[in-house]
């Protein structure tokens, strides 16, 4: 076990967890934005940034992907780490006005508006779409592309290989900004510019599911070929 301090109180948790993962037994919020407790930590909102002091140095560090050393101060709510945590806000802010997420955690934090103008984008790169695809559903079709620490911010996006994507949806779903589009009409949905058939349920006849992610799951669980003719309330 490690056992740390946060904001004046104590804790001891397992080695290897995160910050934020310390702070959450403690019932410490922090503000988080590219994370998600079922995928890996990323670091790339800067959302949770909290300022941490071992051996006397003080540093400032995302709390979601940062582990946990025996002996570390936090501090979640230092003037260091509360500028810091604004700033990274302001600038999604500025970047993408018309997320209503991003817009909720500037009010949290009392920004209005931001003081910067940037060129108003869709996608600010937090790289849950991409995990998402990786590590929940398993396909791999998304990827970003050019990111690393000599690489420019505006040369990072989000690729997507349509060879692979199933239509799923997952990545629609999870991104805070609604930067990837999902349109359903009749008997097809599109994602990622690429059209699918959708399943028809025979009992029903409501269409339900994309018929290609119908048939990688089918084909992943090794389901019968007739598994998902009928959908989920009518069985």
């Amino acid at each position: 076990m490690v056992e740390l301090i946060i904001d004046g109180q104590k804790v001891e948790v397992e080695e290897g967890a995160t910050i934020l993962e310390a702070a959450d037994k403690l019932n410490i919020a922090i503000p988080t934005l590219c994370y998600h407790e079922n995928l890996t930590p990323f670091g790339a909102c800067r959302v949770c940034t909290v300022e941490v002091v071992v051996d006397g140095v003080s540093s400032l560090t995302t709390a979601c992907n940062c582990p946990v050393e025996q002996g570390m101060e936090v501090r979640t709510v230092s003037e260091r780490a509360l500028e810091a945590r604004m700033l990274a806000v302001e600038l999604l802010l500025a970047k993408c006005p018309g997320s209503e997420a991003i817009r909720s955690l500037a009010r949290d934090m009392g920004i209005e508006e931001p003081r910067v103008e940037l060129e108003t984008e869709g996608c600010i790169l937090c790289g849950l779409c991409v995990r998402t695809c990786q590590e929940l559903v398993g396909v791999g079709a998304l990827r970003l592309v050019d990111r690393g620490l000599d690489r420019d911010v505006k040369e990072t996006f989000v690729e997507a290989s349509t060879d692979k994507c199933i239509g799923c949806g997952s990545c629609a779903y999870i991104c805070p900004t609604s930067f990837i589009k999902l349109e359903e009409t009749g008997d097809t949905r599109t994602v990622w510019d690429r059209v699918f058939k959708l399943k028809k349920c025979q009992v029903c006849g409501n269409y339900w599911a994309p018929e290609a992610q119908l048939e990688y799951i089918r084909k992943t669980c090794n389901l019968p070929s007739d598994f998902f003719d009928v959908c989920p309330n009518c069985k």
